[in-house]
């Protein structure tokens, strides 16, 4: 790679290319000047250990002979590091032991520009290359902790995160932060004891990363790879009395026969599609027809999942009521096609659950990885908190789906407005499924409004009204769509508003406190 590069009064005579082993003295020189204070130059033999692992990857600009600018970069496998690395772990103490040629990201490890030399923005040409390869490479992103050498004038006055967002509203400079930004690259969080000798930063550093938005999974899976698009299958359920549980289940099999033709990854059931079994209850207390239709849940999981086998489907089944340690929970269950089993519970049992079933909510949360892409599952009541969507979003969920179950249609609204503000606020799709019908046999459950619907992100890759497709109220239907899941990372980098990238997340933050897995 050259490209050579004049100022126009020809003082300097400027050359982008790649480092060589006969530049380890300008670079040595360089780093002495920059970082007297923090360690000065890297040894020859790592120098030595960077430019043989990969040397496509470090660059340099020269000046008549001499380097006056060069980056150093590395090709990782970045879930074997994840967001919490160090700078000795993911550059294996700068001897690059950590490169991948398989990897998926660039990942900067060093930007240096001769003092003399900045006012001709030779960082901007080095990042512009950077991208330029990453680009080349096909990979997904560039990753880099960013030292912030300022923040030790204001520490007193102020958190890491205060400071950051200062930075970036250019209340305040800091010499890489504000360079960084300025060359299209967003603060993803705050890392601690990155480089713990940085003094200036505290140890303190940013997680920075830019999106190649041109990157295309090469060399992708003849059978098996990610998915772009995933066909959602959605069950609009009639209430009707069933003699047994095997009647019911027989109901199950036909729609997920239904979606499975139609090429669905995943049939979508409404919460408490089985109640109709309470009715086989002989009390006539609803607390006791509840704890009896807990009776059937064990019996029709296991004929759903053989069902999610058998016709090749990912099938999430509503949501059932389960007893553990002579409590209530109300559970939804994924049953993935591959015949693994996971469960979400409902974390907030409705004032009725709590009063008339003495239900109690879970306590964890669980983003999922199937093999059509990121879901999460919020029951009924739980689309109505926020936070929990949040959480998922941080997990990079793709879809959400909601099994409901509302008695009139203003329950109804407060399950659907909530579902499309959260395809909005965490810009993902959001499938609703609920049940129709009547069971004048059951109590608290005789009446029932619904309408099945799939809601998107509201910007001009998606339907107009933010709503991809929605069933006619109160019929028994199935609703079939397909979702572009691609347009969600063209949405959050390059969409109107990045709800994503802008939330001020110097000023609030949501933590999961619950139960972990």
């Amino acid at each position: 790679m050259s490209d050579e590069l004049y100022t126009e009064d020809t003082e300097h005579h400027l050359d982008l290319r790649h480092l060589t082993l006969d530049d380890y003295q300008d670079v040595k020189e360089l780093m002495d000047d920059v970082y007297r204070n923090v360690g000065g130059a890297w040894p020859y033999k790592n120098y030595k250990a960077q430019i043989t692992t990969f040397r496509d990857g470090q660059i340099c600009i020269e000046d008549k002979g001499k380097v006056v600018a060069f980056a150093i970069s590395v090709i990782v496998d970045y879930d074997q590091f994840g967001d919490k690395h160090s700078y000795d772990e993911i550059t294996g103490d700068a001897y690059l032991t950590t490169h991948d040629p398989n990897g998926d990201v660039l990942y900067g490890v060093e930007v240096i520009v001769s003092p003399e030399y900045r006012g001709l923005r030779l960082g901007r040409r080095l990042y512009e290359a950077r991208k330029e390869l990453c680009r080349n490479l096909n990979l997904k992103s560039i990753m880099a902790g960013g030292r912030i050498p300022n923040y030790a004038k204001h520490a007193s006055e102020m958190s890491p995160y205060e400071y950051i967002e200062r930075v970036k509203s250019k209340d305040i400079f800091d010499p890489i932060l504000t360079f960084q930004l300025s060359n299209g690259f967003e603060v993803k969080q705050i890392m601690q004891a990155y480089l713990p000798e940085d003094k200036a930063s505290k140890g303190y550093a940013t997680l920075l990363q830019w999106h190649n938005i041109y990157y295309e999974p090469g060399n992708p899976q003849l059978i098996g790879g990610k998915k772009s698009s995933a066909r959602i299958g959605c069950v609009q359920w009639q209430m009707r009395y069933f003699e047994n549980v095997e009647e019911l289940i027989q109901q199950v099999e036909y729609f997920v026969d239904a979606l499975s033709d139609y090429g669905c990854d995943v049939a979508l059931f409404p919460e408490f599609f089985n109640a109709p079994l309470m009715g086989l209850a002989e009390s006539e207390s609803s607390i006791d027809a509840i704890w009896h239709l807990a009776e059937y849940t064990d019996e029709i999981l296991t004929a759903t999942s053989l069902l999610a086998v058998s016709y090749n489907i990912n099938v999430i089944a509503g949501s059932m009521p389960v007893i553990e340690e002579e409590e209530l929970y109300n559970v939804s269950y994924l049953c993935k096609r591959d015949g693994t089993i996971e469960a979400q519970y409902k974390l907030h049992p409705t004032p009725h659950e709590k009063k008339d079933w003495i239900m109690k909510g879970g306590n964890y949360l669980r983003c999922f990885d199937t093999d059509f892409g990121k879901i999460g599952i919020l029951i009924c009541y739980d689309v109505e908190f926020p936070e929990l969507a949040r959480v998922l979003s941080e997990q990079e969920m793709q879809i959400l789906f909601v099994p409901f179950w509302t008695d009139t249609k203003n329950g109804y609204l407060r399950v659907r407005r909530c579902a499309q503000a959260r395809a909005i606020e965490n810009e993902c799709y959001v499938a609703i499924a609920g049940s129709v019908g009547n069971l004048p046999k059951v109590d608290n459950v005789d009446i029932q409004y619904g309408q099945t619907a799939v809601f998107s992100p509201s910007d001009f890759a998606f339907p107009h009204d933010a709503i991809v497709s929605e069933t006619t109220p109160n019929t028994e239907m199935t609703l079939i769509v397909d979702l572009d899941l691609d347009k969600l990372t063209t949405l959050q980098n390059e969409g109107s508003v990045r709800n994503y990238l802008d939330r001020r997340r110097d000023l609030y933050r949501v933590e999961w406190l619950g139960g972990e897995d």
